[in-house]
């Protein structure tokens, strides 16, 4: 093999280790993959309270069931910034609102942290947006 061949094997080689790598980090055990549509509450080492994890720009989950009474835990999956409050996003509006009987979730702020909201003591439909990133909507069924 010539000296050039022999280089341009350990340049490919070296590349393909560092992308194995890369890959081999973002795919480690543990973390969550993105998904939509409802959930029952679940528990996350959270002390059984229902919880919903947050992404970079998003909730995974855009809606959750929980009992009447219930607190919601909300865990953030990375350093990532948010601020939320009552409301949603509408066609790329944000549209502060705070539903009777919902609880007051007035710019808390998350940034790598959880936060627990409630409890939701009354049944109903509930919106929480981060009013930071649009689209980031979350919808809590209280049943």
């Amino acid at each position: 093999m010539s000296n050039k061949g022999l280089k341009t094997l350990v340049l490919l080689l070296t590349v393909f280790a560092i992308g194995s790598v890369i890959l081999a980090a973002c795919t480690r055990p543990g973390t969550p993959v993105a998904s939509t549509g409802t959930s029952t509450p679940s528990s996350s080492g959270n002390g059984g309270a229902p919880a919903v994890h947050m992404g970079p720009t998003n909730f995974v989950q855009s809606s959750i069931t929980i009992s009447k009474g219930a607190t919601l835990q909300l865990i953030d999956d990375g350093q990532y910034t948010h601020i939320l409050a009552n409301g949603s996003w509408v066609n790329g509006v944000a549209k502060p609102a705070k539903e009777p009987g919902a609880p007051t979730v007035n710019n808390l702020q998350i940034n790598g942290n959880n936060a627990q909201i409630g409890p939701f003591n009354t049944a109903g439909t509930f919106h929480i947006y981060c009013s930071i990133h649009p689209g980031m909507n979350l919808t809590i069924t209280v049943k």
